[in-house]
């Protein structure tokens, strides 16, 4: 897959690029773990997530944070990293003008700005969020959360807890016109150490159905003046 390198805001970011052969294919952006704590784009479940949507026939692209590999810049505690993660969207749509929809999925801190990106980018159509960490990350900021999703979890997560997790996830279902899905695996850590098909298969699952046209959420109903 072609190795590539492109303009963000603190310089240049190194990225991994598979075009799809249709011109209007959707585009799909996977977001990696923490920079400080030895996240990058070729941690085995963001490439996993690349090469899902990848044989899906999606433009698909990951990237390294500010400061991680090649990337220049230096760590910014999201801000910066939401930044990154908005030009290398800009980045794919200016090389496929024709694809109108996109998926975001993140791993970890990876999921925290995904969804930050969600929010200020209407094509994003569907999000994966692996292991975010509601324990330590504010997601306030999903109000109303614009797009149906899957959030997916082991329920032996130390670093972030299932029941700050469900927590999340029960606020968000509780929002009309979107639909989540929430899945939880048995055993998992936040690590998903021997426990990476099985996460992989519960993501590809949901991928599968959201393509062929299931998990519609219910139409809100509207008031009658």
């Amino acid at each position: 897959m072609p190795e590539i390198i492109f303009n963000g805001p603190a310089g240049r970011l190194e990225g991994r690029y598979q075009p799809s052969k249709q011109k209007s294919a959707p585009i799909a952006i996977i977001l990696h773990p923490h920079p400080q704590f030895g996240g990058t784009m070729n941690n085995q479940i963001v490439y996993q997530l690349f090469y899902m949507f990848q044989k899906r026939g999606f433009t698909t692209l990951r990237f390294n944070f500010r400061g991680i590999g090649r990337s220049q810049g230096e760590f910014d505690h999201g801000a910066g990293e939401l930044s990154d993660a908005a030009s290398a969207l800009d980045w794919v749509q200016s090389l496929h003008p024709d694809s109108k929809s996109c998926w975001v999925a993140g791993y970890s801190f990876g999921a925290w700005i995904g969804m930050q990106l969600l929010m200020r980018r209407p094509e994003i159509e569907g999000f994966m969020a692996v292991a975010p960490q509601p324990n330590i990350y504010d997601f306030s900021f999903l109000a109303p959360c614009p797009s149906s999703g899957l959030i997916i979890n082991g329920d032996s997560d130390r670093v972030a807890p299932e029941k700050d997790v469900n927590g999340l996830v029960e606020k968000l279902k509780a929002q009309k016109g979107i639909l989540i899905t929430h899945k939880t695996v048995p055993g998992a850590n936040h690590f998903f150490n021997g426990q990476v098909e099985t996460l992989m298969a519960e993501c590809e699952d949901y991928l599968d159905r959201r393509l062929n046209g299931e998990l519609v959420p219910e139409p809100v109903a509207k008031r009658i003046r």
